[in-house]
């Protein structure tokens, strides 16, 4: 499988196929709602997988002028102590990213601040007010080399995951609106789990 490096680091570029465990849990978007349960706790060994989906009335993310908020807040967050995003995807009513943080409230602040921004920039763009974002993102810590493997596919192969179920191919190998297009809005990961423990995955 060929991988691209940034700072020395193997990525998988295409999507692998479906995997047990993997993804997003069936649904509607009203059953598929995060319950306010409590948050897990955050290790800086254990990548998170979240996905924040957009409101109804949003536009679609994947337009050129929607993407741009959403690659500037990730430049803004990509500074941030504490918390490291490694990879994301952008569809067109939800994005997909897989992150490491040294804490809870490291973890937290990166995605408020993340969330904030672009929500108030799509706003203003639009021409509207008030919430783009569901009131809670979804959230999964990553235990596992293969559990994370199984993410990393997911997340960077997404498209080509909502193409297939549509019927439809990804004409191109790399989604423009993916952190393999963009490498200079992610950091390198430090944890074990993402940096050699997915590699001996299956």
């Amino acid at each position: 499988m060929a991988r691209p490096e940034q700072q020395a680091r193997p990525y998988p570029n295409t999507w692998g196929g479906r995997r047990a465990g993997a993804g997003r849990p069936r649904g509607s978007r009203t059953s598929d709602r995060v319950p306010h349960t409590k948050r897990p706790r955050v290790s800086r060994h254990r990548p998170h997988h979240i996905t924040v989906r957009t409101t109804r009335g949003t536009w679609n993310l994947r337009a050129q002028r929607c993407y741009r908020p959403i690659a500037a807040a990730l430049a803004a967050v990509r500074s941030r102590e504490g918390v490291r995003v490694v990879h994301f995807s952008v569809q067109h009513n939800h994005v997909h990213l897989i992150v490491e943080a040294d804490g809870r409230r490291a973890l937290s602040g990166a995605m408020r601040a993340l969330l904030i921004r672009v929500a108030r920039d799509l706003n203003k763009l639009m021409g509207t007010r008030g919430a783009r974002f569901e009131d809670r993102y979804h959230e999964h810590v990553l235990e596992t080399p293969s559990e994370t493997r199984n993410a990393l596919l997911y997340v960077i192969g997404n498209r080509a995951v909502h193409l297939a179920r549509w019927g439809k191919v990804q004409r191109a190998d790399v989604d423009r609106f993916s952190s393999l297009a963009s490498e200079e809005l992610i950091r390198p990961p430090e944890s074990w789990m993402l940096t050699k423990g997915w590699l001996g995955a299956s």
